[in-house]
């Protein structure tokens, strides 16, 4: 029992100690139970079949995890709006409405939400919520004025001159945009643009002094006249000054013959840029400005501007030259509207004009504004309470789920269901392996998997739309003897969909006991088939160089005519050869009666089976031991923990359970089995029946001999 009086149920499953969890009041206590006895602590939000948006909202600070402590906030959370956490344990795709809470806050703005939802759907009378009404929560606020955003956008004043206030304020101090997908004004910008208003009237009731206004209506026409040109103009009065200082550089300040003939060749229409680089006027010592003919071409209208607005109303209208001093005189004169100008605030409503400005400043129409934000606001609990139905639905979902596959991992140990880290089940060598896990990078993960002591064999996956996936397959049963890089299969996913497998990397360990078993003699076959080919080889080798020494003879016995005398045999190497093989023949005849002899010399019967039995141990006995005691290391941790998670138990795989986790190929029951092979090599078929025969007959006329005496070996 629990310090907080909880009392916990465990049970154990595959040599491992799990908590059930079955009771709402096992969720409640979640946070009690000891970290200890979780079996993971920690998992990634990627490569799991469960729906990724509900680890995405399990994973609050967006790192990529979902943890422990995530998982007992999640329970927290659905508590403090569910009237009952069995909900959660019950589960199901439908969250009734009827099961939130409506007598806490949070519960009731659930509640409100869940339903604006619903309206927003056309099913304003709908009692459930599904996965499929929150998918897209985007288009919630489509056909609503008010939404919880603080931003309202025109539409949402019921009169047209609130309306019209809202939209200069967009137009002047920019929008934000409202949950229903329109431009509208917030708290913020309204401020931002009453305030504007009210430094534009300022310095707009600062500049209509007489100073200011010193050639009265037509003053800022006059100033923008001198603006054009100032530069220009600024710039012929330093060349004149320039050739007054030294009258030789009045050639050179008017530019030279060549640029004006390399200019003369060019389409001047075309040329604008490179003509109004040259002087505004012709430069001359002492020279004045001409403000009607003698202008560069370039600057025809900006000169004749400045003679209209500027030059004419201070002046007079029959000026056709201006001078230095009155060019510096007409600057001074604008000089107070110059420095207004520069001084400007409030630039983003002028346009709306001063009178309009004036309007906005006296009338109600931030007051009005001002309440539509309020009223928007006020529904703010329950436009954030969107987010939390999307949050409540997935929970109501997945959360259950999560738990049998995080604190416990009790759905890996029900073989009616799959846990949610297996990825779906891959069909190869006559086997079909249903412990296949997601992963990224093979040859990463295959360094800690290898710990597993499990076989694993990595497998690209790919579909023909060109989606690709790589996956790790746990052969738990069976052997490895036809399971090898290049080998293809077929792997289909938890959605039924078939790719196309192939195995790029193998992590090689024992799969079974059997296998165990039979290694011993299959290498001792296949070490008798390797001398065998080797022999062969040999042979064959030493025939063609016996074939190529007779071609050899006969050509030189055809072109020298010279005969090929045969060696003489040599009686006494021959002699010594076939004796030193009655010596061999006869040593493993004498090695092999002693153990007939031996062997049929047991008494009692059962005797001989323990010595049959004892000398496949011999044989087996190692490689079997050895693989038992891989076979009882197996663990899913570090599979797992290669993936990113976090595994806290020792999650074994045991021998029983491996034989749930991969099956072989079986006949179905009632099936009938026909043995008659039309293709069956009957002469092979026959050779070794007559084998079988030879040494039944051997082994009966040993027994025969021992019965009578009569025993053809002898011990050297």
């Amino acid at each position: 029992m629990a310090r907080n009086g909880h009392r916990w149920k465990f049970y154990r499953v595959g040599g491992l100690d799990q908590v059930s969890l079955e009771t709402a009041d096992d969720l409640r206590n979640l946070g009690n139970l000891d970290q200890k006895l979780w079996v993971a602590l920690s998992c990634p939000t990627k490569n799991l079949e469960i729906d990724s948006r509900t680890l995405e909202l399990l994973d609050t600070d967006k790192d990529g995890r979902v943890r422990a402590p995530d998982v007992v906030a999640a329970v927290k959370w659905c508590e403090a709006r569910l009237k009952d956490l069995a909900e959660i344990v019950q589960g199901g795709a439908e969250l009734r409405l009827s099961s939130l809470n409506d007598a806490t806050p949070e519960g009731r703005a659930l509640i409100g939400a869940a339903r604006h939802v619903l309206e927003s759907l056309g099913k304003p009378s709908a009692e459930v919520v599904t996965p499929a009404d929150v998918a897209d929560t985007t288009h919630v606020f489509d056909k609503t004025d008010f939404n919880g955003d603080g931003v309202v956008p025109p539409e949402s004043a019921s009169d047209a001159a609130t309306s019209e206030v809202i939209r200069d304020a967009i137009a002047c101090a920019g929008s934000e945009m409202d949950r229903s997908g329109r431009p509208g004004i917030d708290a913020k910008r309204l401020d931002a643009f009453f305030a504007e208003l009210a430094d534009y009237r300022a310095w707009w009731q600062k500049g209509q002094s007489a100073e200011v206004q010193a050639l009265g209506t037509g003053t800022a026409a006059a100033y923008q006249a001198v603006e054009a040109v100032r530069g220009k103009v600024d710039d012929f009065f330093t060349r004149v000054k320039l050739a007054a200082f030294d009258p030789r550089g009045a050639f050179l300040l008017n530019r030279s013959d060549a640029e004006l003939t390399a200019l003369a060749a060019k389409d001047l229409s075309q040329s604008k840029a490179e003509l109004a680089a040259l002087p505004v006027a012709r430069v001359e010592a002492g020279g004045a400005l001409p403000l009607d003919r003698g202008v560069n071409p370039a600057w025809d209208a900006e000169v004749a501007g400045l003679a209209t607005h500027a030059v004419a109303p201070w002046i007079g209208p029959d000026q056709a030259t201006l001078t230095a001093e009155a060019w510096d005189a007409l600057k001074a004169k604008l000089g107070p509207y110059a420095a207004w100008q520069a001084e400007k605030k409030g630039g983003s409503v002028e346009k709306l004009g001063i009178a309009r400005v004036e309007n906005l400043l006296a009338g109600r129409g931030k007051e009005l504004v001002a309440a539509l934000i309020l009223k928007d606001k006020a529904l703010e609990p329950e436009a954030l309470a969107i987010g939390d139905v999307v949050r409540m639905v997935h929970y109501h979902r997945d959360l259950y789920t999560l738990l049998k596959n995080f604190v416990s991992f009790a759905d890996f140990y029900d073989r009616r269901k799959r846990a949610i880290f297996q990825a779906g089940t891959l069909y190869l060598d006559a086997r079909s392996c249903d412990l296949c896990v997601r992963v990224d990078d093979p040859a990463a993960h295959a360094v800690l998997g290898s710990l597993s002591r499990m076989f694993i064999a990595y497998c690209d996956c790919r579909r023909p739309s060109g989606e690709t996936m790589k996956v790790a397959a746990c052969f738990t049963q069976g052997d490895s003897d036809f399971l090898m890089v290049g080998r293809n299969g077929i792997f289909y996913d938890r959605r039924g969909r078939d790719w196309d497998a192939t195995i790029v990397r193998i992590v090689d360990n024992p799969i079974s006991i059997r296998q165990a078993f039979l290694a011993p003699y299959k290498k001792f076959v296949r070490a008798i088939e390797e001398q065998v080919a080797k022999f062969a080889a040999a042979r064959e080798k030493e025939s063609e160089t016996r074939l190529a020494a007779v071609a050899a003879g006969t050509v030189d016995n055809v072109t020298l005519a010279k005969p090929v005398k045969p060696e003489p045999v040599d009686v006494g190497k021959m002699v010594g050869i076939i004796a030193a093989l009655g010596v061999g023949v006869g040593a493993i005849g004498a090695v092999f009666g002693g153990l007939v002899s031996g062997f049929l010399g047991l008494e009692p019967w059962w005797a001989k089976v323990v010595a049959v039995f004892g000398a496949m141990m011999a044989i087996s006995g190692p490689s079997m031991l050895i693989a038992w005691l891989k076979l009882r290391q197996r663990t899913l941790g570090p599979v797992l923990d290669a993936n990113g998670w976090a595994v806290n138990g020792r999650v074994k795989v045991n021998i029983p359970l491996g034989t749930t986790l991969t099956h072989r190929a079986m006949l179905p029951p009632g099936s009938t089995r026909s043995l008659e092979d039309p293709y069956d090599d009957k002469r092979a078929r026959l050779r070794r029946r007559l084998f079988w025969v030879f040494v039944v007959v051997v082994a009966a006329l040993l027994v025969l001999a021992r019965h009578y005496h009569v025993w053809p070996f002898r011990p050297l």
